[in-house]
């Protein structure tokens, strides 16, 4: 069982050389910044809550070493993406990973991710 922890901020990086999105999700809000546009918006309480809890499925400890399953982000095929949680004033890095294919540990987090992001 993987210890409850606090999450104070989820941020979803992806780009590649002329490309930049990054999705950051708080308590309270969700800042989506594409190339240096930057667009916030409150997040709902009970939003917040569904995604803490699929993070709460993830051993943080390990997230650095989950394999991604293809590797277009390589030869810019694909962009490059890592999710970063940073709990109880710790950041966790994930490893690198192509856009819309997370490794399976982190499939579910990501889905929730983006699925919001494009409301």
């Amino acid at each position: 069982m993987i210890q409850q922890q606090k999450i104070e901020k989820i941020e979803l990086t992806e780009q590649t050389r002329g490309f930049r999105r990054s999705i950051v999700l708080t308590p309270a809000s969700k800042t989506i910044n594409t190339n240096e546009e930057v667009v916030s918006s409150k997040i709902a309480s009970s939003e917040w809550a569904k995604i803490s809890k699929l993070v709460e499925t993830i051993d943080l400890k390990q997230i650095s070493r989950l394999q991604s399953p293809t590797t277009g982000r390589n030869s810019d095929r694909a962009l490059a993406s890592s999710i970063i949680i940073t709990s109880e004033g710790t950041e966790y890095t994930s490893s690198s990973f192509d856009s819309g294919k997370p490794p399976k540990e982190l499939e579910a987090l990501y889905n929730a991710i983006e699925i919001k992001e494009e409301k």
